[in-house]
């Protein structure tokens, strides 16, 4: 096992692109590191430079405190699993396992020891003797991830392991991989554009947009305490609801405006965000994740200034919760845009009169009705307010 560490890494590319720019990780010894962000972010290029399959244009790159810069991918002791498993299908379960042990020339008893202990950890015990085409798809993944413990490398990397498989056998391979890099206790890098899938699976998680490294914490701080605009958008399902508003002072204390409506700020958040004081009279982006808003016919205690009254759109009932969609007169602040990020845009939707969409998470026991009235009850202790110019969330 051994720590990896990232300083200063940069890839350019011949044309000047740069894909990562200035990027620095320290990864621990044993932890499970995530490196997630949306297409063409430069995740799976910052791996490949790791695994020695992408130059490093300049920067230092060190696996257990030794410089690999210049050190050939076969000598990094590294194991990779790739997203379309690269499995021999010629050979057996068996052999696949086994390969990069024969090419070492270890002894055969030792690589059919380590093979058979593999297949046991990886529930293949009865597939050893089939070929990958008689697999199915977490079957072959498996032997994917077997063939990378049985070379007992100082790391695991893993390119978006997961994305060939249907929704179900991915939550059931999740916690597989979670659960079995815990027993092994290698550490491992693991690359993916599901945010759902870092958010379960990492103890901290790297988050990257157009090669800058945004934000490097545990989930949960990243979910509660986002840095900036991206990745309190970015991280959270569904996504953060983002919008412009302004701040003002009242009779009754510090509010926010949202279009035509208006919400109070409760003093315990601008005790936490002090610098809130400074954008009285100003624009801010408010940030109001859909778990933060109840029906208000099921939360009678909401204070009268910590409501939105609006008109369902579109009701999802999901069995443990609903989601509903909603319009406001609120311009939403937009994170991405389709040039650079393609198939990951955000692309806020409109209702016939032209406002804008947004997104609740309620109680199932709630009575909401499609194209019906309803009024939101919000914890306004639980906004989130960024800077509209830099995007840097508003603290201290």
């Amino acid at each position: 096992m051994a720590g990896v560490a990232l300083e200063q890494v940069n890839k350019v590319y011949p044309n000047g692109f740069r894909a990562i720019e200035d990027l620095n990780l320290d990864i621990a010894d044993g932890e499970f590191f995530v490196l997630v962000g949306p297409s063409g972010c430069g995740k799976s290029t910052a791996l490949r430079m790791v695994a020695g399959l992408e130059d490093i244009s300049s920067g230092e790159l060190r696996i257990d405190d030794r410089v690999v810069n210049d050190v050939h991918p076969k000598d990094r002791d590294i194991a990779m699993v790739f997203q379309n498993y690269a499995l021999y299908p010629h050979m057996t379960v068996a052999d696949n396992i086994g390969f990069a042990l024969k090419l070492a020339k270890i002894p055969k008893a030792e690589i059919a020891e380590r093979v058979a202990r593999a297949a046991q950890t990886l529930d293949l015990g009865e597939q050893l003797t089939k070929k990958p085409g008689q697999l199915s798809g977490g079957q072959r993944q498996r032997v994917a991830m077997g063939r990378a413990i049985v070379r007992q490398p100082k790391a695991f990397l893993m390119d978006e392991p997961l994305s060939n498989l249907d929704a179900k056998l991915r939550v059931q391979m999740r916690a597989e991989i979670a659960g079995l890099q815990r027993d092994l206790g290698v550490t491992t890098i693991y690359v993916t554009h599901d945010q759902v899938e870092a958010m379960t699976m990492g103890d901290r998680v790297a988050v990257l947009k157009r090669g800058l490294l945004q934000q490097v914490d545990t989930p949960q701080n990243l979910y509660d305490s986002p840095d900036n605009v991206f990745v309190a958008g970015f991280i959270g399902s569904p996504s953060m609801n983002l919008m412009k508003g302004r701040i003002e002072r009242g009779d009754h204390g510090v509010t926010v405006k949202l279009g035509s409506q208006t919400l109070g700020v409760p003093d315990s958040v601008l005790s936490e965000r002090p610098a809130l004081e400074r954008f009285v009279g100003s624009d801010v982006v408010v940030g109001l994740r859909p778990e933060d808003i109840e029906d208000a016919a099921l939360a009678p205690d909401s204070p009268a200034d910590r409501r939105l009254h609006t008109t369902t759109s579109l009701v999802e009932a999901l069995g443990s919760e609903i989601i509903i969609h909603f319009p406001l007169d609120v311009e939403p602040f937009e994170i991405m845009d389709q040039e650079f990020e393609g198939e990951d845009a955000v692309a806020t939707a409109t209702d016939e009169t032209g406002n804008y969409i947004y997104v609740a998470k309620i109680n199932p026991r709630s009575g909401a009705r499609m194209h019906q009235p309803i009024e939101l009850a919000v914890d306004t202790g639980r906004l989130h307010f960024f800077d509209p110019g830099s995007g840097l969330s508003i603290r201290q």
